[in-house]
């Protein structure tokens, strides 16, 4: 839908009151970041609203495709955000002003909106993120450089982030933010990133590799002399 088409009958085609945040998070050259749109000069997460008609997987599963262009996008779900007080309505009437759009006050864009909030590890080489109708731009940002969030999206953003370090100690997920094909020396870098502490090499490496979710390949990756670490990939279906 246009912008005038979303503002005008959105509330024929939403459910009402509520609406879906994703934390898109990738990882290159040792870095984590985290994915966010600009729009009236202000960084917000990407996001949208739940169809009459779709579940609400569904509905996360359709606003991740449009984001990433991946056909099977990862992602978990985060958390509620239903403070008494979530009402945007003056930054969309800012929005509304800078687009030259009429602004009503009982517009359904101004009422509270409860937020299902997600999280997605995504391979940022398969991503080609583009603004959609209601951005300006769109961009990578360093997890501990982010620049200023607007809403309530740092908190959401925080909670994703101390999510993953817990997530990763009990289920082996990190494997969507690296390529098809990877070490084990970068996946151990991976680890560290995310745990923000150092970890035994070795152990590390005994630990994935008791996992027996790991499919070692017979050609070697090349990456400094003296070093030929084997590359590996994950088994599917688990």
């Amino acid at each position: 839908m246009e912008v005038e088409k979303i503002v005008e009958y959105g509330a024929q085609h939403f459910l009402p009151n509520l609406s879906i945040d994703l934390v898109i998070i990738g990882y290159q050259e040792g870095v984590l970041k985290c994915l966010l749109l600009s729009v009236a000069d202000t960084w917000v997460l990407p996001g949208g609203y739940i169809k009459m008609d779709e579940s609400v997987d569904t509905s996360v599963h359709r606003i991740l495709k449009e984001r990433t262009a991946l056909e099977k996008p990862h992602f978990k779900f985060l958390d509620v955000f239903g403070d008494a007080k979530r009402n945007f309505s003056e930054a969309f009437k800012t929005y509304f002003k800078e687009k030259g759009l009429p602004w009503k006050e009982d517009l359904w864009l101004a009422q509270r909106f409860v937020t299902l909030a997600y999280y997605s590890l995504v391979d940022m080489g398969q991503l080609h993120p583009k603004p959609g109708i209601f951005d300006e731009a769109v961009g990578w940002f360093d997890f501990d450089d982010l620049p200023e969030i607007g809403l309530d999206h740092a908190s959401i953003i925080s909670k994703a982030r101390n999510r993953i370090k817990d997530d990763i100690k009990k289920e082996h997920l990190t494997y969507n933010l690296l390529p098809q094909e990877f070490t084990m020396p970068q996946l151990h870098r991976l680890h560290e990133t995310i745990l923000s502490e150092k970890l035994d090499r070795s152990r590390f490496q005994k630990k994935m590799l008791a996992t027996e979710q790991f499919e070692r390949l017979p050609k070697l990756k090349k990456e400094s002399p003296g070093s030929n670490p084997f590359q590996y990939r994950v088994k599917r279906p688990f």
